[in-house]
């Protein structure tokens, strides 16, 4: 496996970003994750605190991580346009850079906490894309926010109090033409439990194909280095 950190231009951000990319040496167009950080994190968090490296190189594994800052994975209306730039700018610089799948049935996406929140996302706002996306502990119902005071200020960069339809994993689900098969994890300590499980509930009466995984622990890098390799396992991914 090569791990590889890239410094790039971005056009849509206006700004140089970084990301990270873990990329197997033997096997010809990979498939391919897009693993997201979340809150406070970057393009390092998960390569710093987990094995995704070597749960990477066992499944011929290709991930790319990228950092978007506090960005909630939005065109923030005080900021940049970050939604813009992971889903559709940067799969298209990965694809120049690497060599790598760019068949949809060879994609994912993943991501912790905010990085939960966009891979589904991803997955629900481009169901043609994407073969499966998971969401570890994922802040799934982000209104949340506008009650937290520690979160007021990430909450009106990005949204200026009204997230809008587009924003809302609720409300893009009622309206998916369809749904990849989706993975919700969370750790039964952690205080966003709840909103995982009315997602998984919303998710099921929608018909979407839903695994579901509920463990003890809080909002933390063991449970999620834990799950992340149980992730990597659920994905479709063709091991011949």
């Amino acid at each position: 496996m090569a791990l590889i950190t890239c410094h790039l231009e971005s056009e849509t951000l206006g700004v140089a970003t970084t990301i990270t990319v873990i990329l197997p040496q033997a096997s010809p167009n990979p498939p391919v994750l897009y693993l997201l950080h979340g809150l406070g994190e970057d393009h390092m968090g998960w390569t710093r605190f987990t094995s995704i490296e070597r749960y990477a190189e066992e499944a011929g594994l290709a991930v790319v991580m990228p950092s978007v800052h506090d960005s909630f994975y939005t065109d923030e209306v005080h900021g940049h346009p970050y939604w813009t730039y992971v889903s559709e700018e940067l799969p298209s610089l990965v694809q120049s850079l690497f060599r790598l799948s760019g068949r949809a049935q060879d994609t994912f996406a993943a991501g912790l906490s905010m990085g939960g929140y966009g891979a589904l996302k991803l997955a629900l706002r481009h169901p043609d894309r994407y073969a499966a996306a998971a969401s570890l502990s994922g802040t799934l119902d982000i209104t949340y926010m506008a009650d937290r005071p520690d979160r007021a200020e990430i909450y009106h960069r990005a949204f200026d109090g009204s997230p809008g339809d587009e924003a809302d994993l609720f409300a893009l689900l009622a309206r998916a033409p369809s749904v990849p098969p989706l993975y919700v994890g969370c750790g039964t300590e952690d205080g966003l439990l709840p909103a995982n499980q009315r997602f998984v509930d919303a998710a099921a009466e929608a018909g979407a194909e839903v695994t579901t995984d509920l463990r003890p622990g809080d909002h933390e890098w063991s449970l999620w280095d834990a799950m992340i390799a149980d992730v990597i396992d659920w994905l479709p991914i063709s091991r011949g």
